[in-house]
């Protein structure tokens, strides 16, 4: 088995969090060594999905893999951490949800039908991506710090404006002063 970052053992409805890198892939734990998640249809069986097409792809298409085949050498750990904030749907319906699933094209976007929303709307029934919000959140401070500094060179402009033009009105008013 790939290593884990924790001890911790997946049971059936189990979200687990696979680092990739710069991003996670997830999926949902279905037991006996197997996992549903939602990737690019494109990635044959498996595949991993770690490919530019999750990002370029409309669709994508919920696969059941064995646990080794997804995780391959890559870190991954039980996530449940939403349960603190949801309430987790009974494990028989997660489960049967999931396998109803296997083999259908879905809607895929990055940043509204991932990987991550995929599975926790399966164990919660709520679609949320943490991973989407924290670069939603990031690209917002970035933007947010751009529009500050704009508005500093502008207001530092304005000023030095002010004084140029002030001074530039008492020299005027000396010049005339010794006509």
């Amino acid at each position: 088995m790939a290593p884990t970052l924790y001890d911790k053992k997946p049971k059936p409805g189990d979200l687990k969090e696979i680092f990739r890198g710069n991003y996670q892939h997830w999926a949902l734990y279905v037991g006996d060594g197997f996992v549903v998640h939602l990737s690019p249809p494109s990635e044959g069986p498996g595949a991993r999905a770690n490919s530019m097409m999750s990002v370029l792809s409309d669709k994508g298409k919920v696969k059941k893999e064995e646990n080794k085949d997804l995780v391959g050498q890559d870190q991954w750990c039980v996530n449940n951490q939403l349960d603190e904030k949801y309430q987790v749907r009974p494990i028989h319906e997660i489960l049967t949800e999931a396998l109803a699933y296997v083999d259908q094209e879905m809607p895929y976007s990055v940043f509204r039908g991932n990987c991550e929303h995929f599975v926790t709307d399966l164990r919660y029934g709520k679609a949320e991506s943490r991973q989407v919000r924290q670069v939603v959140k990031t690209v917002g401070i970035v933007a947010t710090l751009g529009i500050v500094a704009t508005l500093g060179i502008r207001i530092i402009a304005f000023v030095v404006g002010i004084f140029r033009g002030g001074r530039k009105k008492k020299k005027n008013e000396e010049k005339e002063e010794y006509k």
